[in-house]
């Protein structure tokens, strides 16, 4: 049902382009491929400063020229330093259709980074961070490859954060520099931990920060479905201040939020060696992806800036 409704949604706006384009579709055999990849043992953890996050990052890179993303920056890098490291968050962008509105970014971000070679009391020590959170960075990667033909009146930023493990690293620094720029952002919605399902709820994933704006009402309203909800647990585990969202809140004082299905009692290898690619369910993936398109194209085209943080 939610897969007929994003192309049916798709066949329709595409009818008014004049120039129709293939519009990518998210696949199971697609995420899985970037899970695994991102999530094995050759990536090592990808902790930041290591090989197998520079690793992670080429092939970021390589996905973001293939779809025919441009770098907002000169490159996709945005470079920071970390303790004698270098960090790199890797962002693209997608530029609006609408002559005014385009100049309002939409920011869609995960960070890609994870906490490497830990000791373990087994004989495996990579904690591959496939739900922490390769699995975020897989969701904004097949985001990405939808939007990459398809016209939104806000332009969109794609962005995966390095250094997130470390204190929020990379989306303090990249939120500065925006800030710095005097770039215009409307809202910031951050993917995190999103590889296996909530349980007993009506909705699909929380949202940290759920009571300080509007943003899952009006999302949930753009996608004709309960995709966001309240997770009474959020505040008392200080979820809001506790990813990539944050910074973004801090600096331009948006609507900045993470959506998640983790809820620290569905999936017991947070930040251990067990965190394996076989144990993310892929058709939920690919579900929750094409639930969130609909919310995400109901912000880049509402006329007005409806998200809007509470009193």
């Amino acid at each position: 049902m939610v897969m007929f409704a994003v192309v049916q949604l798709s066949a329709q706006t595409s009818a008014t382009h004049s120039t129709a384009k293939k519009i990518y579709q998210p696949t199971n055999a697609s995420i899985e491929e970037t899970l695994s990849y991102l999530a094995s043992d050759e990536l090592a953890g990808r902790k930041i400063g290591s090989e197998g996050i520079e690793k992670a990052a080429r092939y970021i890179e390589k996905i973001f020229k293939k779809f025919h993303l441009k770098p907002y920056f000169e490159t996709y890098r945005d470079s920071f330093e970390y303790k004698e490291n270098i960090g790199y968050n890797l962002v693209a962008f997608k530029e609006g259709s609408d002559p005014e509105l385009k100049h309002e970014l939409v920011v869609l971000g995960a960070h890609y980074d994870h906490i490497g070679v830990i000791n373990s009391k087994s004989e495996d020590t990579i904690a591959n961070g496939a739900n922490d959170n390769a699995s975020g960075t897989t969701s904004i990667l097949e985001l990405a490859k939808y939007f990459s033909a398809r016209e939104t009146k806000r332009s969109l930023l794609f962005v995966l954060f390095s250094g997130e493990e470390e204190g929020l690293k990379g989306s303090e620094h990249l939120a500065e520099r925006l800030k710095e720029e005097k770039a215009s952002l409307y809202v910031m919605l951050n993917y995190e931990m999103v590889g296996v399902p909530l349980q007993n709820t009506s909705y699909t994933a929380y949202l940290t920060g759920y009571n300080q704006s509007n943003f899952a009402d009006k999302f949930n309203q753009y996608a004709q479905k309960e995709v966001f909800g309240f997770f009474p647990k959020a505040k008392a585990y200080n979820l809001f201040k506790r990813s990539d969202n944050y910074p973004f809140y801090k600096a331009f004082h948006i609507p900045a939020q993470t959506l998640c299905t983790f809820d620290f009692s569905n999936y017991d290898y947070y930040h251990k060696v067990g965190d394996e690619v076989q144990l993310m369910d892929i058709n939920h993936i690919r579900k929750l992806i094409e639930e969130t398109i609909p919310g995400i194209e109901g912000m880049a085209n509402s006329s007005a800036e409806e998200i809007k943080l509470n009193d």
